[in-house]
């Protein structure tokens, strides 16, 4: 059973095709093999995402096409319901071409949240409150009162409490920065970010009660990490997913790698990206690609993230092993 009670939410004209196609959706994600937990497939199931992307833009040959809900045309409206359902991610906020915001592929936000291991009874602090959707998810699992999100946008913001509102969802919704969490609704059982920071930012682990899990997108993958006993480590490995987030803003800045010299094959390689992103500004491009070869191509679940002791770094097989570098604007 949900542990969301819905409020009074204005009557839907797409609520019967949403429901179809919210179903079929679903029903792919499993085939798959995602939404293995039956709370979040339960969540999945209820939670319409086309209430919360009633606008989006889909980029045709480079240009961006904008679908709406309020289109005279009703083919173009019945092309919007169906975009709203398919298993992709939703170009939802653009600013002079660059995108701001999005609503994650929904296959890869329940990998994220399954991997979160939240259950009713725990508190969760979301970064990145974009289309309000993820948070929508997240209350209709745990409730409303255990549900926190924040974005630095003040737009963003009112847009997401908008569309929560709409669904019958009603979570804490915050303008902040951030990478500086939300001290005053913690301690949290959970944090999940849905943009990427260039490091862990230290206020998430501290908001956090010791056993917590963080989950968050990193260099091009998402890294799943368990707060220490202590309450200010943290330590995981990384999900076997790619994954490609906008950059946390307010935070300091991914850095960049450099790729000049490096065969194609390498450089178009996902999993070699992923080293070459995770290792920017502190392993040489050359070094990176040595170690990926010798290393038999690994995967990113071989792959992980130490947090303690004031220092960060990123590890392959054994954060004590002779793979380990420092990470990100950490070790810049």
């Amino acid at each position: 059973m949900s542990a969301h009670t819905s409020g009074h939410a204005p009557a839907d004209p797409f609520a019967g095709p949403g429901a179809r196609a919210r179903a079929a959706l679903v029903r792919e994600i499993v085939a798959d093999g995602g939404l293995s937990d039956p709370g979040w497939r339960s969540a999945f199931a209820a939670v319409p995402r086309h209430l919360f992307v009633p606008c989006y833009f889909v980029n045709r040959s480079g240009v961006y096409e904008r679908m709406w809900r309020e289109d005279p045309d009703p083919e173009e409206r019945d092309r919007w319901l169906h975009g709203a359902y398919e298993d992709a991610p939703l170009a939802t906020r653009l600013r002079d071409g660059t995108l701001l915001s999005s609503s994650s592929q929904p296959s890869l936000m329940a990998r994220m949240l399954q991997a979160l291991e939240a259950a009713p009874g725990d508190r969760v602090l979301e970064i990145g409150a974009g289309t309000g959707y993820n948070a929508a998810l997240l209350a209709h699992r745990l409730g409303d009162a255990a549900v926190t999100t924040v974005d630095v946008e003040p737009e963003v913001v009112e847009s997401a409490r908008r569309h929560l509102n709409e669904a019958g969802y009603h979570p804490v919704v915050a303008v902040g920065d951030g990478s500086r969490g939300h001290p005053g609704r913690a301690p949290f059982d959970a944090v999940i970010a849905t943009c990427a920071p260039a490091s862990v930012p230290d206020p998430w682990i501290s908001q956090c009660r010791p056993g917590a899990r963080i989950v968050a997108p990193l260099s091009t993958g998402v890294i799943a990490l368990r707060v220490g006993s202590d309450g200010r480590s943290a330590e995981g490995r990384f999900l076997h997913t790619s994954a490609y987030f906008v950059p946390l803003r307010g935070g300091a800045a991914p850095l960049e790698p450099g790729a000049g010299g490096l065969p194609r094959r390498a450089i178009e390689n996902d999993l070699f990206r992923f080293l070459l992103t995770l290792t920017a500004g502190t392993l040489d491009p050359r070094e990176a690609l040595s170690l990926w070869e010798r290393e038999h191509r690994p995967g990113r679940r071989r792959f992980g993230v130490t947090v303690g002791g004031g220092r960060q770094w990123a590890w392959l097989d054994d954060p004590e092993g002779p793979y380990a570098w420092p990470l990100g604007a950490a070790g810049a």
